[in-house]
């Protein structure tokens, strides 16, 4: 009887509340710079408990990652429901600048800051969020290939280019806010995005 209770005792900890904490060691010492002591610690729990909850360190990792694009990159997504492709470029340089300058949040972006390189050992770690970042930018090409359809930018528009622009532009703009660029800064390069996004395009639809 004891031993029924104690299988179906709840969990001692909130698990979206301990992959925040997570998140924050990550982005703050990258993937390799995270320590499981550093984890634990900011988790409120203790290594078995990590390790049943969540596996290891790089499927905790994997997990943060998950919960971090249903939580602070809901901006993309809103992004890719604008109604013109103009629009979905203003709506994703603009909403991008608001995420990485957060007075709440580490600067930056997690995927970015979580490890662009890795130790030995450690590879899949930046593979994987390299590919994570490349089916975001798949999906934007998508949504900028059916706006060239509709007429939203001129006839032969590269919508594969545009999309790889229009992220080399916000992920720039998330390294430039960990080395302290302001907010303000940051959307008058934006600024300076949308002017070649509006010279695409078609007269009819405007940034």
């Amino acid at each position: 009887m004891a031993e029924t209770r104690e299988r179906g005792r709840p969990r001692a900890f909130d698990p979206d509340a301990a992959l925040d904490a997570a998140a924050r060691v990550f982005w703050v010492h990258g993937y390799d710079g995270a320590s499981l002591t550093d984890l634990t610690a900011a988790m409120g729990i203790n290594r078995p408990s990590l390790y049943g909850a969540f596996g290891s360190k790089e499927e905790l990792f994997q997990r943060v990652i998950a919960r971090y694009a249903q939580t602070d990159m809901t901006y993309a997504e809103r992004a890719l429901d604008q109604p013109t492709g103009p629009a979905v470029a203003r709506a994703l340089l603009l909403d991008n600048i608001d995420a990485v300058t957060r007075s709440d949040r580490p600067a930056g972006c997690l995927t970015i800051q979580g490890g662009l390189a890795s130790a030995d050992g450690n590879e899949t770690v930046p593979a994987f969020l390299g590919q994570s970042r490349l089916a975001g930018e798949r999906r934007l090409a998508e949504r900028l290939a059916r706006a060239v359809a509709e007429g939203d930018f001129v006839a032969g528009t590269d919508a594969a280019a545009l999309a790889r622009y229009l992220m080399v532009v916000t992920e720039g703009h998330a390294v430039h806010a960990t080395a302290g660029v302001s907010r303000r800064q940051l959307r008058a390069s934006a600024d300076l995005a949308l002017l070649a996004v509006d010279a695409l395009a078609a007269p009819a639809s405007t940034v």
